[in-house]
């Protein structure tokens, strides 16, 4: 146990850098594929998608890089993380109206989700937890 205890630093680097990755490379493929991306937005009813996705893009990559760093406003920016991927899961994830194969495949994605927004939490209280240290 006391050999897992002295890899605890790194596996929190590893863990920060790994969760970040996720709305780090999400943001970068909102850029790459920007109009795909505004019209999903408004087919599921986001409008103003034109003000929407530059915030959100801002969001993951602002967010994600400050998560991935581990430092100053990194348990907000997990915590504001966790909050876009549950609000997500409401908008884009909405397996209770579809039925068979694809409300399966949507439950899947939103638990996903669930548990990535856990993860969030839990390193925002465990980066609050090391400053305060």
């Amino acid at each position: 146990m006391r050999l897992l205890f002295s890899f605890a630093p790194a596996m929190l680097i590893a863990g920060r850098i790994g969760l970040a990755s996720l709305f780090i490379l999400g943001g970068i493929n909102k850029i790459l594929s920007y109009g795909s991306t505004l019209d999903n937005m408004r087919s599921v009813g986001l409008e103003p998608a034109g003000v929407l996705l530059p915030l959100v893009i801002a969001l993951e990559l602002g967010a994600g890089g400050l998560v991935a760093i581990g430092r100053w406003m990194a348990p907000i920016a997990a915590l504001g993380l966790a909050g876009f991927t549950l609000a997500t899961n409401l908008v884009f994830h909405d397996f209770w109206t579809m039925e068979g194969e694809r409300a399966a495949f949507e439950l899947s994605l939103f638990f996903k989700n669930i548990s990535i927004a856990g993860a969030l939490i839990f390193l925002a209280g465990a980066l609050s937890k090391e400053a305060s240290e």
